[in-house]
């Protein structure tokens, strides 16, 4: 199994051992690889969802950038809501896995395809 795989193998396992979720495992694996190397680098792989730096790059490179999506108050809302969602207990909160919730939440899933 590649490094690869074995990080979409992680994400998949807290996605449901943590958040009860089934989630399209496919999509998971192409916002993994998205991410390039940042996924093998413990601090860069994890979002803090309580440093107002880390959730400002999730809006700006993610959500404006990837997404092509407009600044608005809604994208914040939306971060809040993710971080909400993974759990304030939860201290892995792996961007792969929030960037797969973004994507969802705002049916931008197409732009994996």
């Amino acid at each position: 199994m590649s490094k690869l795989d074995d990080a979409v193998e992680r994400y998949h396992s807290e996605f449901k051992s943590k958040l009860n979720m089934n989630v399209d495992k496919d999509l998971l694996r192409k916002v993994a690889k998205g991410l390039g190397p940042a996924i093998y680098n413990a601090d860069a792989s994890k979002v803090s969802g309580t440093d107002p730096e880390e959730l400002a790059t999730v809006k700006n490179n993610f959500l404006i950038k990837k997404l092509g999506l407009k600044d608005s108050p809604a994208l914040d809302a939306a971060i809040e809501e993710v971080m909400q969602q993974m759990g304030s207990d939860n201290r892995n909160k792996y961007r792969a896995m929030v960037y797969y919730l973004l994507a969802v939440k705002f049916n931008k899933e197409h732009i994996y395809s």
